[in-house]
């Protein structure tokens, strides 16, 4: 059994769970190219390594989620985004989150994936990665609303 994407309402009841504030979610439009350099990207494999996913996070969304759990307030995460840099406690927040994102996409009788390497916004990620954040096809993309805070886009793309 392979995997598949999670649904809307997964990820909205994840985020809402994870940051303990209602999160609203919409349909986005997909990546672009020229959004990679401001997307947090995180690889996900299965225990021989293999890459079965890629989600992105856009800068505004990395700096909001990674702020919102861990309580930092919302002045912080806008500091981040007026400053184009994430701070390196909202940044490991934010990975923390991509960690436990693994949830979405680990299914009953499919190979086990968890977090694998992750790539903060400029972090350079493998292009291969990349090539699966910016193909159409298996893939959900997401506009992710945390309330008091704001908003940003995420998509999942899967890889195996």
């Amino acid at each position: 059994m392979s995997h598949v994407l999670p649904v809307p309402k997964a990820v909205r009841d994840l985020f809402d769970d994870l940051l303990g504030r209602p999160v609203t979610v919409n349909p986005a439009d997909p990546l672009k190219a020229a959004d990679i350099p401001r997307t947090l990207v995180a690889l996900y494999t299965d225990e021989r390594l293999q890459l079965m996913a890629v989600i992105g996070m856009d800068f505004e969304l990395t700096a909001y989620a990674g702020a919102a759990i861990g309580l930092i307030p919302p002045g912080g995460a806008q500091d981040c985004i007026d400053d184009k840099e994430i701070s390196k406690m909202i940044g490991e927040n934010a990975i923390e989150v991509c960690n436990i994102l693994a949830g979405l996409i680990n299914k009953e009788g499919a190979p086990r994936v968890k977090l694998h390497q992750t790539f903060l916004p400029g972090g350079g990620p493998p292009a291969d990665a990349v090539n699966y954040l910016l193909a159409l096809g298996r893939r959900l993309d997401l506009k992710v609303d945390v309330s008091g805070y704001g908003g940003g886009k995420i998509s999942i793309a899967l890889a195996g």
